[in-house]
């Protein structure tokens, strides 16, 4: 929790401001009773009117005064905090973009996202009742014992019973519930996990009559999640009874014991009540500690859930000094590169060399498994090599800023995502200023323009999350259309041709021959035919090339080719 302070020091002002005004009102508060009990001593028991309508008018005035502090302590005191819990979250999105894939797979989506929403709530929650009410619980249980001793000091003893009783009460509960809550946080994000698979994952589970079992599922998670809140709140159930029961007892034993005093003519009956109302603060302050001694230890397990994602480090970052590409234009190479998974004992790519030239295409194919798509995904850096090099108009990919890398990238994944908003607003994802003309050309290009004029709004026909409200054969076209309008220098299609037929598939391979002249393509397929025509055909088998070169050349000296291709194609195909 104190490493998260650092994003109060903005606010340090408006901190002071409210530590001021907290103050004053505290001060404020000790004040009445003392003018109370005055009223009470030299005004009734004199029966001096006029010194009554005096001191009863400051304590108006004093109330006045106390209730604008207090709503100008509030109102800031609740901007900071909400504008805390703003600048974490901003930080640990930050901090999560930036991540590799390395750091993605090793917290997961569900936990990222509950740590960036439940937890940060958590931590907001503690400072903004510390900003409103922490802070001047102290001042009021000081201040209360030391006017309590101004007013009677053997009556005052009851203080030293009754404050020890509250702190082993607190402290034991306090003890018990920080583990509670820690497990807390983790059961939420097996909750957010189990939902997020019966959301993405719907169609197979209906088309596997898994629905009751998904039930269970959710089921088992959501009862593990309430048995451990159940077992917080029964500790918490047992204290504030226990607390409650303290209070009433301290306030009829200062009733009794006070009563003897006034009795015995040695406390004025006006001092009396003022002491009852400091026992009240001192109690109501212990009390509203209480509160924050409920949601710290839940904010404390937020908070290190925080700082796990705040201390890693990104695997990959930008170098110190950033290279810039000069000279060569839309070129790719892959230089010996090796790469294995981290904690991994076997490389998953192995001597992995070749070149890809601006006005070719190159084309990935090979079995499952055999390791394409993390070769693509070597290209934009979402794992760095274990060995060798990947160069980019000449440069180590390593070498140069990832922004850098990214700008003369076109990368279309296997699995493609639309954003919600319009079919604009995605077109335009890699380039905001990107006219109508623009997205229409490329949509001409990608086979896209025909399904898109279909619609009543066009281009700003309106797109689901994911593109949810799409078919997977439009969806990858718009991704296509996305990359085109971006015009990168490289293109990278990790088979992205797999929802098209095959008229579309070979209607816009012609079309993209022309629209990428000066560009390089790089394309990851399953199909022979959306490849085989390719300047360029790299073999893959269990993490090797194992054959390079045309079409024609592959089928007469690759066997793992051949093997593919008569898989896939009748022989009057091949021939």
């Amino acid at each position: 929790m104190i490493k998260l302070l650092r994003f109060l020091k903005p606010y340090r002002k408006r901190i002071a401001l409210v530590m001021v005004l907290l103050l004053a009102q505290a001060i404020g508060n000790l004040y009445l009773p003392d003018l109370n009990a005055n009223i009470i001593n030299n005004g009734v028991a004199k029966g001096d009117t006029a010194y009554i309508l005096r001191t009863g008018g400051l304590m108006l005035a004093v109330t006045f005064l106390l209730g604008i502090a207090a709503i100008i302590a509030v109102y800031w005191g609740s901007k900071t905090a909400m504008a805390f819990g703003r600048d974490v979250r901003h930080a640990l999105f930050r901090r999560v973009e930036s991540f590799s894939l390395a750091e993605l797979n090793i917290f997961g989506p569900p936990s990222l996202i509950t740590r960036n929403t439940n937890d940060v709530q958590q931590v907001q929650m503690v400072t903004l009742m510390t900003l409103n009410v922490m802070i001047s619980a102290p001042f009021m249980a000081i201040g209360g014992v030391i006017m309590a001793l101004r007013q009677d000091v053997p009556l005052s003893g009851l203080i030293i019973v009754v404050i020890p009783v509250l702190a082993i009460i607190i402290g034991t509960v306090m003890r018990r519930a920080l583990p509670l809550f820690t497990a807390m946080q983790i059961k939420v994000d097996r909750v957010n996990q189990v939902m997020r698979e019966k959301l993405s994952g719907i169609r197979v589970i209906r088309a596997f009559v898994r629905s009751d079992y998904e039930e269970r599922r959710f089921d088992d998670a959501n009862r593990d999640l309430t048995g451990t809140a159940l077992k917080v709140q029964r500790l918490f159930a047992v204290m504030m009874p226990s607390l409650m029961l303290i209070f009433n007892l301290t306030l009829v034993a200062v009733m009794w014991f006070g009563g003897l005093r006034i009795e015995s003519g040695a406390m004025p009956i006006g001092n009396l009540t003022a002491f009852l109302t400091y026992i009240m603060q001192i109690l109501m302050s212990v009390m509203m500690a209480t509160v924050m001694f409920v949601m710290v230890p839940r904010a404390q397990a937020s908070a290190t859930r925080i700082n796990e994602v705040l201390d890693t480090e990104p695997q990959i970052c930008d170098p110190e000094v950033p290279t810039e590409p000069t000279g060569l234009h839309a070129y790719l190479e892959f230089e010996d590169v090796e790469f294995r998974y981290p904690g991994a004992e076997d490389a998953v790519l192995c001597d992995i060399s070749f070149k890809a030239l601006p006005g070719q295409t190159t084309a990935v194919v090979g079995s499952t498994g055999s390791g394409k798509s993390t070769l693509i995904n070597l290209i934009p850096r979402f794992y760095d090599v274990t060995g060798g090099r990947v160069l980019v108009d000449g440069v180590d990919i390593r070498e140069m800023t990832q922004a850098t890398l990214w700008e003369r990238i076109g990368f279309i994944p296997q699995k493609a995502f639309l954003f919600n908003g319009t079919v604009a607003s995605n077109l335009r994802y890699g380039k905001a200023d990107a006219t109508d003309d623009e997205l229409w050309h490329a949509l001409k290009v990608a086979q896209g323009k025909a399904f898109v004029s279909a619609m009543p709004e066009g281009l700003d026909a309106p797109v689901a999350q994911g593109g949810s409200n799409v078919s997977g054969g439009q969806r990858q076209r718009l991704a296509i259309a996305r990359a085109l309008v971006k015009r990168p220098e490289i293109y990278v299609f990790d088979d992205s041709f797999s929802a098209l037929d095959f008229k579309t598939d070979s209607a816009l391979r012609t079309a993209l021959q022309a629209e990428t002249r000066d560009a390089t393509v790089l394309i990851v397929a399953q199909r022979v035919s959306t490849i085989m025509h390719a300047d360029n055909i790299v073999v893959l088998d269990k993490g090797t090339i194992v054959g390079q070169g045309t079409h024609e050349e592959l089928m007469q000296s690759c066997e793992t080719y051949r093997e593919i291709v008569s898989s896939q194609l009748t022989e009057e195909e091949i021939a």
